[in-house]
């Protein structure tokens, strides 16, 4: 894959270009097929970008947002990514949802809903907007977790799989679904926002041949095939 990094000068003015470059695939979308469809990540960074694609004008009603990755938890729990993502979007009304786990999950995680949901949106998303933790995952896709071979696969045929991160992260020590690489990577426009001068050394080494994705998973989606990659990085 080729990709660009945009560096910017606060976390402000990165939430500022990241909103408005989501905000024009999205109207893309709509002008040509009367919908759309993003992913869009959890975590700290992509709130206030979300929260700024919130408030510029549109027929939110046409649009589906999903969440890359999601805890097994109640919607309503406090590590929820859905919670999170609603919270961000709360000023643009009418906004449709696509859950990737239960409302109350029970029992080991359990990817089917959300490889249900996705066989429904077949196409490419109109946009996807990735984080990107210290430890090079991305969506839920951790280094050493014992996850589906194919989940970091450019050419996998899974939209998403059941992880459970080793160790589990103190901040939130719950079982995840996430979406696979492959079906990131089928995106019109997609970004990965990252902040810190340590993520910044992170990119540097997955961006190097040979990058193990095993190590660094971000490496699986420098170095994949497909459309261009746009990281959009700040202090």
């Amino acid at each position: 894959m080729s990709w660009t990094i945009a560096e910017h000068a606060d976390a402000e003015a990165l939430a500022e270009a990241c909103a408005t470059r989501l905000g024009a695939a999205l109207d893309e979308a709509l002008r040509q097929r009367g919908c759309a469809v993003l992913a869009a990540a959890g975590g700290r960074t992509a709130p206030p970008i979300l929260r700024r694609l919130a408030a510029q004008p549109r027929d939110w009603s046409a649009v589906t947002v999903a969440p890359t990755d999601e805890r097994w938890v109640a919607a309503e729990h406090p590590d929820s990514n859905l919670r999170a993502l609603r919270e961000a979007f709360a000023g643009a009304p009418g906004l449709r949802w696509q859950p990737l786990v239960p409302p109350r999950p029970q029992g080991p995680a359990d990817a089917t809903l959300a490889n249900t949901a996705f066989t429904l949106f077949d196409e490419a998303f109109d946009a996807v907007l990735l984080g990107m933790g210290g430890d090079g995952h991305f969506a839920s896709l951790f280094p050493g977790a014992p996850t589906p071979a194919d989940a970091l696969a450019a050419d996998g045929r899974a939209d998403a799989v059941a992880v459970v991160p080793d160790p589990l992260p103190a901040s939130a020590p719950h079982a995840r679904v996430s979406l696979t690489l492959a079906r990131l990577l089928r995106s019109r426009c997609l970004l990965l926002a990252a902040s810190g001068a340590d993520k910044r050394a992170v990119l540097r080494r997955a961006a190097e041949a040979g990058a193990d994705p095993r190590r660094w998973p971000v490496a699986a989606l420098l170095h994949a095939p497909g459309a261009p990659l746009e990281i959009h990085w700040s202090p």
